[in-house]
């Protein structure tokens, strides 16, 4: 039972914490509205252009793979913790799950998530393309 209330005095003093650092923020923080501060900010520079830029999709790729084999390394410190109790069980798991991330990976590498630079229709990577100047 004090298990219990130790968790649910941590969180009851978490929430208590941001609701009197929003409130103590909003009763001294100064309002003054004008129309440069309604204006778009973006790093201390004036906006150039239209706001909405499409990115390429490779870039949320990266990321997304990036994310999921961090997590990867964040879940192993769990299993290296229960390893030594259930040696047999935590190894079948840990096959399990690196098996999985590894179709995973396989399938990335088999579709080319993996290159930055793909093949056009012509067979020449991105990268590789001339520039008219080169082809003179």
């Amino acid at each position: 039972m004090t298990d219990v209330l130790g968790i649910v005095m941590f969180v009851v003093g978490g929430v208590l914490f941001v609701l009197v650092s929003l409130t103590v923020g909003r009763l001294f923080r100064p309002r003054r509205p004008g129309q440069l501060k309604g204006e778009i900010y973006e790093c201390g520079e004036p906006t150039v252009g239209k706001g909405q830029v499409q990115f390429d999709l490779r870039f949320y790729v990266v990321a997304m793979l990036f994310v999921i084999f961090d997590v990867e390394i964040a879940l192993l410190y769990p299993w290296a913790q229960v390893f030594r109790q259930f040696p047999k069980a935590a190894f079948w798991d840990l096959a399990f799950f690196v098996g999985l991330l590894l179709v995973g990976y396989a399938f990335a590498w088999r579709y080319g998530y993996l290159d930055w630079t793909r093949p056009r229709a012509g067979g020449q990577a991105d990268d590789d393309a001339q520039t008219p100047e080169q082809e003179r």
